[in-house]
């Protein structure tokens, strides 16, 4: 749904009918009427009007979706209110997630990140862990801003390059930053999908998935099992394949999990006997949902 309420105020205060409007701009009345019905106007449209207002388009037309917790992250993110939903995840999600993958900085110093856009290095800090923290952040970002859209392949790679542009990886000419790796690789011993396989079976997954038109939280934890046993990045996966699920969490009304690094034994266990039995990934992420819902609690968010 498009919200148009600061342009309904303008047009208001300046005493211009929609008709006026209309005539004034040479826009259609088909155009127009978008406005009232909350449908998106074209790039074109809301320029034009931004300019004979002499205001910024950005401002005229904005995105409200009926999600609750993605509409909160969402102006929150806006807002860059400080203590919010929005603030906890970014610190706590980034800190598990990259922690998991074996990131050195701790809580505190991804807080501090965030917060400050400083940092108490310590000793022994890798550059691109810090790198990789920032990157993280605005892969959240990202996440929140295309929440809604259909999950393809080139939401996943971009994800992907987000994470890890800038980085060592990004030097090296065989790592493909944002594309599908060229090297085969394993995970915890176990074959993934050869380099060649990759796409036919990236294709294949999203096609099943986006198919389902009843998507809950049990179908986003089989989407992220199959995706990390298809591994199609060079590095980086474990992190994209959870900024995947938070996606589809907000996209599909569910409430999203946060692997915490304490339970990540728990998380490879349950990745590693997918197959065989999928009930230790499931609460394992079920109890990421809970970590959640605690932080929910903690600012007092109705869900």
């Amino acid at each position: 749904m498009i919200s148009y309420e600061i342009l309904e105020k303008a047009l208001k205060d300046r005493g211009i009918g929609k008709t006026e409007l209309s005539v004034q701009l040479g826009l259609s009345t088909r155009t127009i009427a978008k406005i009232g019905k909350g449908e998106k106007l074209s790039h074109r449209s809301l320029q034009k009007i931004a300019d004979y207002l002499g205001m910024d388009a950005k401002l005229l037309m904005k995105e409200v979706s009926g999600n609750k917790i993605l509409q909160l992250l969402r102006e929150e993110k806006e807002m860059r209110l400080s203590g919010g939903l929005y603030h906890e995840l970014q610190v706590r999600m980034t800190y598990n997630s990259n922690h998991i993958e074996g990131s050195r900085l701790s809580e505190y110093q991804t807080r501090l990140i965030f917060e400050t856009n400083t940092l108490d290095v310590g000793d022994g800090i890798p550059v691109d862990d810090v790198l990789e923290t920032v990157h993280h952040f605005r892969a959240i970002d990202y996440v929140i801003d295309h929440a809604e859209n259909e999950l393809t392949e080139d939401i996943i790679k971009h994800l992907h390059y987000i994470l890890k542009h800038d980085t060592k990886d990004s030097t090296l000419g065989w790592f493909a930053v944002g594309d599908y790796k060229k090297r085969a690789n394993m995970v915890g011993g176990h074959k993934t999908s050869k380099p060649s396989d990759v796409h036919m079976h990236m294709m294949a997954l999203l096609k099943e998935y986006n198919a389902n038109a009843n998507v809950t939280v049990e179908d986003i934890i089989a989407l992220h099992a199959e995706f990390e046993y298809i591994h199609p990045f060079q590095d980086g996966n474990g992190r994209v394949g959870r900024l995947v699920a938070l996606k589809e969490c907000l996209r599909h009304g569910a409430i999203p999990f946060i692997i915490e690094d304490s339970k990540k034994n728990y998380y490879y266990r349950g990745l590693a006997e997918w197959t065989n039995e999928r009930g230790w990934l499931t609460d394992t992420c079920l109890d990421g949902q809970d970590t959640f819902k605690r932080l929910m609690d903690m600012l007092e968010i109705q869900y």
